[in-house]
C-alpha cells in the first residue's frame, strides 16, 4: 500500500518528501486528495493559474496566512479557519468573495489521514460559503522544519464603485457596533492549548460573515468602516481605526458583548476580553442614524445575533480609545503590548 492509498476511508500513512518532489508521488496526492475534495470547474482546468470571468466592479485581494496551534480545535480548524478568514478580510471592504487560493506547507511525517480532515474541513467551509477555491499549491519540508500544516490561502472579490469602505472613514458622531460577543475564539484555542477544562466548553466563532456583510451594504451603502478584530481583539483593531481616521473611539463597558464563560475564564487566565481574538465577529462604523437598521440586519444573521452598540467616534487629537466602565469611570484601551496568545489564527 503506497502513501497514498485509501485505507477505512481515509488517506493513510505520512507526508514525506517525495510528495513535495513534483513527481508521481505529489501528483497522486493532489489528485486523491486536493483534486478530490475541493474539485469544482475551474480547479478542474487543471491549469497552474485560475482563468475565469470577474463580475463588473472594481477588484479586492487580500492574503492571509495561518499558523494556527492546536491545529484543530472546539469550533473549527485550520482548515476552515483559513477558508473563514481570508472572507472576511475580502468582505471587510464591502466587496463579494469570488475565489480563493490555497498554499500548503508540510511537515515530513504529518499523517495524511489529518491531512485529509484538514481539506475535507476547508473544502465544506467553502461549498458552505458559496467560494470556490480554484487554484493551490503544496511544498513539503524536512520534519522538524515546520509544524504540521500552515496554510496560505488569497481571495480575490469584487466590490461596487459606490462603496467607499475604509478605516479612514471614521467621524465623530458616527456608531461602533460589534456583530456579537468577543473573545471566543482565543479562550476556545487557549483552553484546547493548555488542557483546561470549564464547566462548559467554549467553542470558536470562526465564521464566514460575507452574506452579512452583503445584506449590510444593501441596506446602508453608506457603512463608513468594517473590520473584522482578529488577533490582537477588539482594542487594537478600534485603535487602528482611530489612528488610520484620526479621531477618538468612546466605548461603553455595560453594552460590550461577552459570554459569561468567556468572561469567566478570561478572569481566571488573567487576560482581558477585549485583547482576545476573534475569527466570526466584525466591528461597524456608521452614521448613527443607521445604527437600528444595520443592528436588524446582524440580528437576522446566525454570526450577529447578539449585535450590539458599543460606543460612538469623538473628536479628540490624541486619537485615543476610551472606555466608560460601569462603575462610572473610565480607561484607556490602549494598543495590546506584546503578543498575548501567539500562534492563534
Amino acid at each position: 500500500m503506497t502513501k497514498t492509498q485509501k485505507r477505512d476511508g481515509l488517506l493513510a500513512g505520512q507526508v514525506d518528501m517525495t510528495h513535495g518532489g513534483g513527481g508521481k508521488a505529489t501528483s497522486d496526492l493532489i489528485e486523491t486528495l486536493f483534486y478530490k475534495h475541493l474539485s469544482n470547474p475551474v480547479l478542474d482546468q487543471g491549469h497552474d493559474a485560475a482563468v475565469f470571468d470577474a463580475p463588473p466592479g472594481r477588484l479586492v485581494m487580500s492574503t492571509d496566512a495561518h499558523v494556527i496551534s492546536p491545529l484543530f480545535f472546539p469550533g473549527g480548524d485550520i482548515g476552515s479557519l483559513s477558508v473563514h478568514g481570508t472572507l472576511n478580510d475580502i468582505a471587510m471592504a464591502g466587496a463579494k468573495p469570488l475565489s480563493l487560493t490555497a498554499s500548503f506547507i508540510l511537515e515530513e511525517g504529518f499523517p495524511l489521514a489529518d491531512l485529509e480532515r484538514i481539506v475535507i474541513s476547508m473544502a465544506e467551509a467553502a461549498q458552505a460559503a458559496g467560494v470556490p477555491v480554484v487554484s493551490g499549491d503544496t511544498k513539503v519540508v524536512e520534519k522538524g522544519k515546520g509544524d504540521g500544516v500552515f496554510i496560505t490561502t488569497t481571495g480575490i472579490g469584487v466590490v461596487s464603485e459606490a462603496v467607499e469602505i475604509s478605516p479612514r472613514a471614521a467621524v465623530p458622531g458616527q456608531a461602533v457596533l460589534v456583530s456579537g460577543p468577543i473573545g471566543n475564539h482565543g479562550v476556545a484555542i487557549l483552553s484546547k492549548r493548555e488542557n483546561l477544562e470549564f464547566e462548559t466548553e467554549i467553542v470558536s466563532d470562526s465564521a464566514a460573515l460575507h452574506t452579512m456583510v452583503t445584506d449590510m451594504v444593501k441596506a446602508v451603502p453608506g457603512i463608513a468602516v468594517l473590520r473584522d478584530p482578529t488577533r490582537g481583539g477588539l482594542a487594537t483593531a478600534l485603535n487602528e481605526i482611530a489612528h488610520a481616521s484620526a479621531v477618538g473611539i468612546e466605548l461603553f463597558e455595560e453594552d460590550l458583548p461577552v459570554d459569561p464563560d468567556v468572561e469567566a475564564a478570561c478572569e481566571i487566565l488573567g487576560l482581558d476580553p477585549l485583547y482576545v481574538a476573534n475569527e466570526g465577529k466584525l466591528i461597524c462604523i456608521c452614521n448613527a442614524g443607521d445604527a437600528e437598521t444595520l443592528l436588524g440586519i446582524m440580528h437576522a444573521h446566525p454570526s450577529g445575533r447578539q449585535a450590539a452598540v458599543i460606543g460612538t467616534v469623538i473628536g479628540d487629537p490624541d486619537h485615543m480609545v476610551v472606555m466608560q466602565t460601569a462603575f462610572g469611570g473610565s480607561r484607556v484601551v490602549d494598543w495590546l503590548s506584546g503578543e498575548q496568545l501567539p500562534r492563534i489564527c
